[in-house]
């Protein structure tokens, strides 16, 4: 029988970092430089640097508060900002060790998504991005409702919103209209 793998982040070939309250304690080099940092410059540094918007840390946490109990895995999309205010989407999975405090140590991974950041979508309130997201990912109001803590109907009401504002006639319009937005110019 071998021995089992064992790694140090320093080695995982994807972008990690292991954070304690939402302050990064250590991260590799693969999450450094999709943000455009080196390592040392995000050590003991607080998540809310690498978000557009105050507002979009605070309103991630919250979710991710109410979904990520102790050695649960949870995951969603969402537009980052990396080194000189470059936005780009990702997909951030996550799991906590400590079913109390989702917060108190957790690994997240961190997947740049080919889906550009457009001038629409940097438009949107980060509440309509976050819906439009979880939209995209098929997931039905009352799904969306129960992770981002919305009634079914204020789900409804936004996603309505969005498609009036896109000028679109249904969900499935919706996702193509927003899968096809040209990127932004930087």
């Amino acid at each position: 029988m071998s021995a089992p793998l064992s790694f140090v982040l320093a080695e995982i070939p994807v972008p990690m970092v292991y954070a304690t309250h939402r302050i990064i304690r250590d991260c590799n080099e693969e999450f450094a430089r999709l943000f455009g940092y080196r390592r040392g410059e995000l050590v003991d540094t607080s998540f809310s640097r690498l978000y557009p918007a105050v507002a979009d840390f605070v309103r991630t946490g919250e979710m991710w508060r109410q979904h990520l109990p102790g050695g649960a895995v949870y995951y969603d999309e969402r537009i980052m900002a990396g080194a000189g205010g470059k936005r780009f989407w990702c997909r951030v999975n996550g799991r906590s060790r400590d079913a109390a405090d989702p917060f108190a140590a957790a690994l997240y991974c961190f997947e740049p998504m080919s889906r550009p950041v457009t001038e629409t979508t940097l438009k949107l309130t980060g509440r309509q991005r976050q819906i439009l997201t979880l939209v995209a990912q098929g997931k039905t109001n009352a799904a969306i409702a129960g992770e981002v803590g919305l009634s079914p109907r204020t789900v409804e009401a936004h996603r309505l919103r969005l498609a009036r504002s896109a000028g679109v006639a249904n969900s499935a319009e919706l996702v193509a209209w927003f899968l096809s937005q040209p990127p932004a110019t930087e």
